[in-house]
Order: C-alpha cells, then sequence, then structure tokens
C-alpha cells in the first residue's frame, strides 16, 4: 500500500519518474528535477484538497435535505389550520344579481352621523358595529356636512333614515324655515348626550365680548356651530365678522392672526382641542350661562383633565352646551322603510348594554333613555320598546342603584315647595342647577380632604 494517501504533502512518498517519461527534462540538471517533483507534489495536494471540500459540502447538502424531509410533516401541520380558515359567507353567498340585489337592501337603514372628525360620526359608526346583524340589518353611517344639515337630508335626502341632530335645529327649521307639518314628519328615538360650544381664542381675548367685532370662524356651513355659535352670539348681543372655514383652515388662521376666535359644537372631549400643544398660546373662552338659553340649551363646562394644554390645572370653564336626539323620519306604518327603522329601534334598546362597554364612546354613558326632548314627540315604536324596559325588573333594579337619584333628592330639600309645579323647561334649568351644585359638593369634598392631609384642618 502506497502511503501517499497519508501525508498528500509528504515529497518523498511519491516515485520519481524516469527521464524516458520526460524526455524534455532530460538535460535538466538534478536542482531541476527536484523542482518538478515539489510542482508535482503540490497538484497532488490542491486536487485531494478540493475533493475533500467537495465531500464536506456533499455531506453538508444531503444533511440539509435530510432535515426539510423531517420537517417538512410539521410544516404541514403548522400550515394547515391557516388553509382551514374559511371566508366570510356573506362574500360567498351567491345568486342571481336580482336576488344579491335585493338581499343587500332588504334591511339597510342609512344613518346621517356628521363631520367625519365629529363625536356624532363616531356615535352613528358605534350604532353600526353594535347592531349589525348582516342582511337581519345594517346600519350605514353617511358622512354629512354636520348636526345642522342633518335634519335637512333627514327629510330630503335618499337613503337617510335616521338623522344625529341637535334640538335647537328642530327649533329654527320649525319657526324660521318654516318646514310644513315639521312635528308630524320628524320624532326622535333617544335624547343623545349634549355637544358642548367651544370657543377657541389667543391670549388676547378674554369673554365672548372681546370678540365683538372681529373675525370669527363658525364652522363650514351646514356644522352644528353654523347654526347654534350663531345663535348664541345673536343672544348674547356680541356682533361679529361671520365667517365659515373648515376647522383645519380656521385653526391655521387664528395661529397665524388672521383670525380672532373659532367656534366649534361638538361633544366633549375631542382631539381637536386636545391636541393642540401647551404653547400654543391658544385657550378655550368662557361663556356664562344665563336665563337666555333656558329653551333649548344647558350648562356645560370644560375641565383641565380634558383640555390639559388649554384650561390651567385644577380649573373649570363654563360653556353653553346643546342637547342632540337621535330623530326619526315618521314613516307611515308597515310601509318598507317603517319596518326597517322599527327593527334598528328595537336592536337599539334590546342591546343597550353593549353600549355600555368600556371601549365604546364615554358619551354613551351620558344618555337617559327616558329622557324627553321639549318640543319634540317621541317615536311610537321607542315609546314602546322604553315601557317594556321600564317594567323590566332589572332596569328597576339599574335605576335604583344610581346614585344621582338620592342626590337629587337631598337637592330638592334645599328648594321650595314650588318646584312640584314647574314646567318641564324649568326642570330642566333645575336639573342643570343640580348637576352645578353636586361639582361644587364634589370640589368642595376635594379641597377639605387636602387640607385634613396637609394636617391645616380647623375644629
Amino acid at each position: 500500500m502506497s502511503n501517499a494517501s497519508r501525508d498528500p504533502f509528504d515529497v518523498s512518498a511519491y516515485p520519481r519518474k524516469s527521464p524516458h517519461e520526460h524526455p524534455a527534462t532530460e538535460s535538466h540538471s538534478v536542482e531541476n528535477d527536484g523542482e518538478g517533483h515539489w510542482r508535482y507534489a503540490l497538484k497532488r495536494a490542491r486536487e485531494a484538497t478540493q475533493l475533500h471540500a467537495v465531500k464536506r459540502a456533499a455531506c453538508l447538502a444531503i444533511g440539509i435535505l435530510t432535515n426539510i424531509l423531517v420537517a417538512m410533516p410539521l410544516i404541514t401541520e403548522l400550515v394547515a389550520p391557516a388553509h382551514a380558515q374559511s371566508i366570510p359567507k356573506s362574500l360567498e353567498q351567491g345568486g342571481t344579481d336580482a336576488a344579491l340585489k335585493v338581499r343587500r337592501n332588504s334591511w339597510t337603514v342609512g344613518v346621517a352621523g356628521g363631520q367625519l372628525s365629529g363625536t356624532y360620526m363616531t356615535l352613528a359608526d358605534e350604532l353600526a358595529e353594535v347592531l349589525d346583524d348582516g342582511d337581519n340589518l345594517r346600519v350605514i353611517p353617511i358622512v354629512t356636512y354636520g348636526a345642522a344639515s342633518n335634519l335637512d337630508d333627514l327629510l330630503y335626502l335618499r337613503g337617510v333614515d335616521v338623522a344625529m341632530v341637535q334640538s335647537d335645529v328642530f327649533e329654527y327649521f320649525r319657526t324660521q324655515r318654516r318646514t310644513l307639518n315639521l312635528e308630524n314628519r320628524i320624532h326622535y328615538i333617544i335624547r343623545l348626550p349634549v355637544s358642548e360650544m367651544h370657543v377657541l381664542a389667543g391670549a388676547d381675548i378674554k369673554s365672548i365680548e372681546d370678540l365683538r367685532g372681529k373675525k370669527v370662524s363658525f364652522g363650514p356651513a351646514g356644522s352644528a356651530s353654523s347654526l347654534t355659535g350663531t345663535i348664541v352670539f345673536q343672544r348674547l348681543g356680541v356682533q361679529v365678522e361671520h365667517v365659515l372655514l373648515d376647522n383645519a383652515t380656521a385653526l391655521q388662521k387664528l395661529k397665524s392672526g388672521e383670525l380672532a376666535a373659532l367656534v366649534r359644537v361638538i361633544g366633549k372631549p375631542v382631539g381637536f382641542f386636545a391636541q393642540i400643544p401647551a404653547n400654543s398660546g391658544l385657550h378655550l373662552v368662557p361663556i356664562p350661562f344665563s336665563r337666555t338659553f333656558t329653551d333649548h340649551y344647558t350648562l356645560g363646562e370644560f375641565t383641565s383633565q380634558e383640555y390639559a394644554t388649554l384650561i390651567p390645572q385644577g380649573e373649570r370653564i363654563d360653556t353653553i352646551a346643546v342637547p342632540a336626539v337621535l330623530a326619526v323620519f315618521n314613516w307611515p306604518k308597515n310601509t318598507d322603510r317603517y319596518r326597517r327603522v322599527q327593527r334598528l329601534t328595537e336592536a337599539l334598546f334590546t342591546k343597550w348594554d353593549k353600549f355600555m362597554e368600556p371601549h365604546r364612546h364615554p358619551k354613551w354613558r351620558d344618555v337617559n333613555l327616558a329622557a324627553t326632548v321639549p318640543g319634540w314627540s317621541r317615536w311610537s315604536v321607542a315609546e314602546e320598546m322604553l315601557s317594556r324596559m321600564q317594567t323590566d325588573p332589572k332596569v328597576a333594579e339599574f335605576q335604583q342603584k344610581d346614585p344621582k337619584v338620592g342626590e337629587f333628592s337631598s337637592f330638592l330639600k334645599h328648594q321650595s315647595p314650588a318646584v312640584m309645579n314647574l314646567t318641564q323647561e324649568q326642570r330642566e334649568a333645575l336639573y342643570r342647577e343640580f348637576l352645578q351644585w353636586q361639582k361644587q359638593r364634589s370640589s368642595d369634598a376635594l379641597s377639605l380632604g387636602g387640607r385634613e392631609r396637609g394636617g391645616t384642618t380647623q375644629r
């Protein structure tokens, strides 16, 4: 056996070639003959190294292939569930075009919400999420010019059955536009939370009076602020240069000094105001509540917790708030549109607990299903559903647990006996006073608690 395979760099292991095998090298010296052997040895070494590398690569490839073959069953098991996921049935359903058109349109209800960035549009979107029942009920939220124009849409725009409408808009259409037979054509399902009037201005504006004669934006035409804001300024007797701009443009012009203020009527808190930086030089202007507003408006306020960059820490600012309703077109009974809205109304009351879930908009928790709205008539189906709920023992138990019931009773004890003869509007005003009284008590309690913790309580 040759030892060449043991060490490819051992020159002695390779026999020398005879001159007959290499005639061209016969005349070479001994030194040249040794150099040839070295070259031959190096060539054999390189060949052996290359062969060794090829063998290692082949072994590595075989190992990888083996691992892949072993892992394939496991990969198949992991991927199989993903392939097993089914496509939604609503997309799988087939049929003729005529049948699909009937199915898609049979139980749709259009809800006019408002501007995309507004609170009413958020509520409309959540109505669609909670009440959705596939082909049995589909609520379609509609982006509109705003709460003021929603009543117009409810009256005249095809496909709109329900709308978020403010109570003062209804009064404006009835008394100023003199819309025929409005009280019978438009009813309400529930009273919605109030929307607060935001007046944003620079540091030089301390009150609404300071805006007299200055340029103020009341939002785009058809928005809630374009009507409610205008009415409030008129009742306060403050004449301003009235402009209608979209809110983003108005904010830029306010920062540049082209506007003195901008007005938005929207449910608090809203990111448009909450996201204004602390060093902007802007703030919310207070609007004092008075008897001038007791017909369609209520007392509102902003706190530093809601708008930390616009209101000093621990302070509150008074404002005007306007109630809203979920308005409905009073379709004749047993008609197609009547049945659709009837189904929506029944679903709204039966699924009301879903709107109380933590991830829903906090404004839903301010809704009192039994609250009435002066000048409006509750829709007959809503009235029937409310009667059913009031006789439900669970609902009665929930109402008894409401801490505001006892608080309001305590408040009434401090009033004169004449409160029993108040009108609906006067009772609304009294309730607003109660809310203010309740907040003052909470504020006093917090202040007292702070003094006690600081050890400064006097006996």
